[in-house]
């Protein structure tokens, strides 16, 4: 590493720590003058009002050394907008007019990384599951599901390693052997929550755990909102299994549509509280109803190649029936015979027009003749009919 680079990182490494993310005015001051010399200004409070309120609580903390020999402990890195391994594509959301009209989805100033896969490449083809903590049974099923069948489908799933759907779906991409990327709010040195430790470990083993909360930082509230931006922004798009009215979850969805990302919602039963933000979604048209990955896929995945099958329908024995032979089936009793004459007051078709259809319903293994007259035959067990 050049001393360039090496400075740079560090300035990033020092602007990541100075001001709580997004940090809006800081983000365009380092947009007009770039990190190093961004950094020198802080450092001195040379800088306009807006950026010295953002920053001026902890400007005289340079831990920047500090940090980075804590990520490289850990055997993470920092990955900064001016590396190859960048996520530029998936972050040109950041850019757009609706954007950068609110502030508060703007790009992280770096990103704190642990895993053995690339960001860039992560974020080619990625989709994220998100949802209730307290989820129930029927949401962490279907989010197994979801991050299972997506992880099949060559997908990366990424969602935020909580409790209930989020750990369901990445436990589910993970058990189909593929990668799954988990994004903190809190420093990469503590794992939040506490209990999954070993499932980090799992995600970092071939996907990654990503922050841009510098080593140290406790997890809070507020942080966890910001942190949903950065899921949003790296898949193509989001899946929302199940949310309450208020929920993280529903501003990750809110973070998707300003980024100009798709939002689906996966329906459940209408007396449950957890899926009413879902119902919500989808009722004012913030979000596309999916209930199989195959709808997922169709959503994000490639123009006129992913495309759902249609669902199939189990086969009925008078499937290819013109109407009037269908009129004169079905005015056979299911279990009493009827004459020609019978049918053709009870079906409305005319008696010679009955008398032509009968033949052929036999022809088709439907109906039979005995001495009591026409009936219907029961269909074969074995051949599974209906």
């Amino acid at each position: 590493m050049t001393p360039g680079e090496r400075a740079l990182r560090r300035a990033r490494a020092y602007l990541n720590r100075v001001a709580e993310p997004p940090a809006p005015a800081l983000a365009d001051l380092v947009g007009e003058v770039g990190p190093v010399r961004a950094a020198r200004l802080v450092t001195a409070g040379q800088v306009p009002q807006q950026v010295l309120t953002e920053t001026h609580a902890r400007r005289e903390e340079d831990r920047a050394e500090a940090d980075l020999s804590a990520i490289s402990a850990l055997g993470g890195r920092l990955v900064v907008p001016e590396d190859a391994e960048w996520p530029a594509e998936a972050f040109a959301c950041f850019a757009t007019p609706m954007a950068q009209a609110d502030e508060r989805w703007r790009a992280p100033m770096a990103l704190w990384a642990r895993g053995a896969g690339r960001l860039d490449e992560l974020g080619e083809r990625m989709v994220a599951v998100v949802g209730a903590r307290a989820a129930t049974g029927y949401g962490e099923h279907v989010a197994a599901e979801f991050g299972y069948e997506l992880a099949e489908d060559g997908f990366v799933v990424i969602s935020g390693a909580a409790f209930g759907i989020d750990a369901a779906a990445h436990r589910g991409a993970l058990a189909a052997e593929g990668r799954t990327v988990a994004v903190q709010a809190c420093g990469l040195d503590q794992a939040y929550p506490a209990g999954h430790q070993g499932l980090l470990d799992r995600i970092a083993a071939s996907g990654a755990v990503v922050s841009e909360y510098p080593p140290g930082v406790r997890p809070a509230r507020h942080r966890f909102l910001v942190r949903n931006r950065l899921i949003a922004a790296f898949a193509a798009g989001t899946v929302v299994v199940e949310a309450g009215v208020r929920s993280g979850a529903r501003r990750t969805a809110s973070a998707a549509a300003a980024l100009g990302r798709v939002v689906m919602a996966v329906p459940g039963p209408v007396t449950s509280a957890l899926s009413v933000g879902c119902h919500l979604l989808v009722r004012e048209e913030q979000a596309v109803l999916v209930t199989r990955v195959a709808e997922v896929v169709e959503v994000v995945g490639r123009i006129g190649v992913d495309i759902a099958p249609r669902l199939s329908s189990p086969p009925r024995r008078t499937d290819g029936l013109s109407p009037e032979l269908l009129a004169v089936y079905e005015a056979l009793p299911a279990r009493a015979p009827r004459y020609p004459e019978q049918l053709a007051s009870d079906s409305g078709v005319p008696l010679h027009r009955v008398r032509s259809a009968l033949p052929l319903l036999e022809l088709r293994g439907l109906v039979g003749c005995g001495v009591s007259g026409w009936h219907r035959v029961a269909p074969d067990a074995r051949r599974g009919g209906a």
